[in-house]
């Protein structure tokens, strides 16, 4: 991935060829490095730390319960954060025997910590799996050099508008295909479904799927999914950032459009339970709007302009084929009558176990 390796960062610095030598050296066969990973105060955020096991876990359950410090939480000094393992993934970066756990975030009381949306997700999950629900997320995001500037875009200038760079080919069209690759490589050796990935419509800006997984699945894979690409774009000094309005002005914006069925949508005739659904969504809009972003809809504000294939923030809509509506069915959908359809509002920094429940909530438990 030496092409793009900037030299603005400090982490491009050291020997990599170097270190390679020690991160090639065996362990034990006892020995298991796990690298806990969690949602800090942020809600966006990950953060993350190593521990070593004598033992392979087979179960979360396995795993010990540890802490981290509130105070890095801006929270009180003497409180702790307990961290609970809750999905085991193949190490990527380390490789061997080593695994990443996601954990969820909880007090010392074990009520969950304030971004902790996953426990509550996972209560709705178990509430409705007679119904079978399939999710699918789109995550955009966008590179960006050491100096904050979008990754391969002129220092004191802009790139030529939109237009070629889509699934483009070419140099003067795609900056960081390698980390994206590499990416799409690791998630899925650890274990992670993606479905595929291509380049934006803005310079810089990538996309890949995650799914076809069921709703607690989805997320807790989206988040993982979101770590290890921090992790492969620091190791070149690049910076990865989700904010769904990168760069102000004529420039497209960055979602996490989730895809979504239930059985009877899938089956023959489901188009009408389609639509069924997606007059429930048209009643709850709001609500839907201030659980699709981590600042209730100030992000999605941003981004929901009705221009680059965006939907009103205010109105919603819904529509056959429409990238511009709230709610779009495919056309394969509507033709076939059966299928998924398509929520185009979560922002790209939203917290998935927020999109699931509130969908859940509305489509299959009728709030």
């Amino acid at each position: 991935m030496s092409g793009v390796i900037l030299k603005g960062s400090p982490n491009t610095g050291s020997n990599k060829n170097v270190l390679d030598r020690y991160m090639a050296l065996p362990l034990h066969e006892d020995v298991v490095q796990a690298t806990y990973v969690w949602i800090d105060g942020t809600g966006v955020d990950l953060r993350s730390k190593d521990r070593t096991l004598d033992f392979m876990p087979t179960s979360p359950n396995d795993l010990p319960v540890w802490d981290y410090p509130g105070c890095f939480e801006n929270e009180k000094p003497d409180i702790d954060t307990y961290l609970y393992p809750v999905a085991i993934y193949k190490d990527p970066l380390r490789r061997g025997n080593n695994i990443l756990v996601l954990c969820q975030t909880c007090k010392i009381d074990g009520a969950p910590a304030k971004t902790n949306h996953r426990k509550s997700c996972l209560e709705v999950c178990k509430k409705c799996e007679d119904f079978v629900p399939w999710f699918g997320i789109e995550q955009e995001y966008t590179f960006l050099d050491f100096d904050g500037h979008p990754l391969g875009w002129p220092k004191n200038g802009y790139p030529g508008p939109q237009g070629s760079y889509h699934c483009g080919v070419g140099a003067n069209k795609v900056f960081g295909r390698d980390i994206a690759d590499a990416h799409y490589r690791a998630c899925l050796y650890a274990g992670i479904k993606v479905f595929g990935t291509n380049a934006e419509a803005m310079p810089a800006q990538w996309e890949f799927q995650v799914g076809t997984s069921s709703g607690i699945t989805i997320a807790d894979d989206l988040w993982m999914a979101r770590f290890l690409l921090h992790r492969i774009a620091e190791e070149c000094g690049v910076i990865v950032t989700l904010d769904p309005k990168p760069m102000p002005g004529d420039w497209s914006a960055a979602g996490a459009h989730t895809n979504v069925s239930t059985k009877a949508m899938r089956e023959d005739g489901g188009i009408f339970d389609i639509h069924k659904a997606i007059t429930k969504l048209s009643k709850c809009h709001e609500r839907h709007i201030r659980a699709y972003d981590p600042k209730q809809g100030l992000d999605n504000a941003r981004r929901l302009t009705g221009k680059h294939c965006t939907s009103s923030f205010t109105e919603f809509s819904s529509g056959v084929a429409s990238r511009n509506s709230s709610i779009r069915i495919p056309r394969s959908v509507n033709n076939n009558g059966k299928g998924y359809f398509e929520d185009r509002r979560p922002s790209s920094n939203c917290d998935p176990y927020s999109v699931v429940e509130a969908i859940l909530r509305t489509i299959c438990l009728d709030e």
